[in-house]
């Protein structure tokens, strides 16, 4: 199913195009990218929304990464891991983070923000295309993806059901950004 393993394979020429869809669900660019948005919010329902987003993430991002290490599936490795794969220890290849987390972020989004028709369909096309640019890169089975989605709804369910306050998230926030002075 590696089509794009190599630019040398049927669909090589698409490969750049594929390793750039796959990198929009990594876990890292994720959280940095959530971190970001939430030095530069200022409301507290925006700040809300990204405490729990980024709360979320580091669940999917331990959850599956825990999976990994129990199951020790290699994935069809039709072409080596990158760097990239090897420092975020993306060695193992059941269940599929990248599909988990695009399964979750898109639930996620399409649940707390308003969004047109147009956009919607396009977060949910982007979380299938996410999913499938890890098969077409030979990282992962196909299996491996499905149980991935899986998963990313299942991490959806579970912090909808642990949502944080607004009031938790400011405690949150004060903590990380150190002024929270519990002794004065």
């Amino acid at each position: 199913m590696g089509v794009c393993a190599y630019t040398y394979s049927s669909c090589g020429g698409c490969r750049s195009m594929v390793s750039l869809m796959s990198f929009t669900g990594h876990g890292i660019t994720w959280i940095i990218g959530t971190l970001l948005c939430l030095t530069r919010s200022n409301t507290l329902a925006g700040q809300e929304v990204l405490v729990n987003l980024l709360l979320a993430l580091i669940v999917d991002v331990l959850t599956v990464a825990g999976v990994q290490r129990l199951v020790k599936r290699r994935g069809p490795w039709e072409m080596m891991p990158s760097l990239l794969d090897c420092v975020a220890m993306d060695l193992y290849s059941f269940p599929a983070a990248h599909a988990s987390r695009a399964a979750m972020v898109s639930k996620f989004l399409l649940s707390h923000l308003v969004l047109a028709v147009p956009l919607r369909i396009l977060l949910v096309l982007w979380a299938v295309l996410v999913g499938m640019s890890r098969v077409l890169l030979g990282k992962h089975h196909l299996t491996d993806m499905v149980c991935g989605f899986a998963l990313g709804l299942l991490h959806f369910s579970l912090m909808e059901t642990v949502w944080l306050s607004s009031s938790t998230c400011q405690t949150i926030i004060s903590i990380g950004t150190f002024s929270w002075s519990p002794f004065f």
